[in-house]
């Protein structure tokens, strides 16, 4: 008698997940949120703002349209601000990590968001005038890659607008007019200057990220990196600690306020930094960001699906 064969299991030999699809998405996503929703801790001091305002007055007035503004962008999933920006975007990656496969799959993305509206395009030919790239052209994405020991892959984005750019500012102390010295109470001074001649322009009130130190190039650079802290945190060193407290509350005594219409709020945050220089050179460099704070980060699965939201 035949013997009975052994009835076998049939297994359907599934197909890989797509990382880089994954990845595509989670930019994609990455790039709505920061450029519709403020994070919690900028919504926190925008909020507090609006309250300090007295009643009635155009400060008052100016903070409801910037509150109303925030709220209506979220919930329409629209860009808050009409200018979306210079697109600022910090990957922290594991050794190993394949940089240009990254940056074409991210520039599809900003393509993408910007064909669907989370984006508007912004990126204009410097020698032509020409609009025509879909927020991709050269030196658009701006992207920074940094190696960490971590396995995953962290990404932090930054919509700075045009408006705020245009009253950064950086100083060489010594400074004769303003009477700046090479020390902090220099550097104080040619801070609240900037504070001072920017008058309410580049979309009041600011935050300030201020890099004391380095060159001209990486001054800039390291300024900017101040303005992905949280505004709840402390500076681990206590005299840029007390500087940064010192130039929030002295800025809102000058009275420009929102807008420049007067008022009790004219910096929501002051984030300060520093870097080794050279001793021939002292720089201080000031980077303005306006009320639309638009900054984002996400850490990615090995799947390159989002983990968690970073503020």
């Amino acid at each position: 008698m035949a013997k009975k064969k052994k009835a076998t299991k049939k297994f359907t030999k599934s197909k890989p997940e797509n990382t880089d699809k994954n990845l595509h998405d989670s930019i994609l996503e990455l790039l709505r949120i920061t450029s519709t929703v403020l994070p919690d801790d900028i919504q926190e001091v925008v909020l507090d703002a609006l309250h300090r305002e007295q009643k009635d007055t155009s400060a008052q007035y100016a903070m409801q349209i910037i509150d109303k503004n925030i709220k209506l962008a979220e919930t329409k999933s629209q860009p808050i601000c009409q200018d979306t920006g210079t697109i600022v975007i910090k990957v922290y990656h594991p050794p190993g990590f394949f940089q240009l496969k990254f940056r074409k799959i991210c520039e599809k993305a900003v393509v993408k968001a910007t064909k669907l509206g989370y984006l508007r395009q912004n990126s204009v030919d410097s020698l032509t005038g020409k609009n025509d790239t879909m927020n991709v052209g050269n030196g658009h994405p701006q992207f920074h890659f940094i190696e960490h020991k971590k396995k995953g892959i962290d990404i932090k984005c930054m919509l700075k607008g045009g408006g705020c750019e245009n009253v950064g500012a950086q100083y060489a102390l010594p400074n004769t007019p303003l009477e700046a010295g090479r020390d902090l109470a220099g550097v104080r001074k040619v801070i609240l200057d900037a504070i001072q001649k920017a008058q309410g322009r580049g979309c009041g009130p600011g935050t300030l990220g201020v890099c004391i130190g380095g060159d001209r190039g990486t001054g800039h650079i390291h300024a900017k990196d101040q303005l992905l802290r949280l505004m709840t945190d402390t500076n681990p060193i206590k005299e840029l600690d007390d500087l940064e407290k010192d130039i929030v509350k002295t800025a809102n005594k000058l009275g420009i306020g929102p807008m420049g219409f007067g008022g009790k709020t004219t910096l929501l945050g002051c984030k300060i930094s520093h870097l080794n220089r050279l001793p021939a050179s002292y720089y201080v460099s000031i980077s303005y960001m306006c009320w639309a704070f638009r900054r984002q980060g996400v850490s990615l699965k090995t799947n390159n699906t989002i983990s968690k939201w970073l503020y």
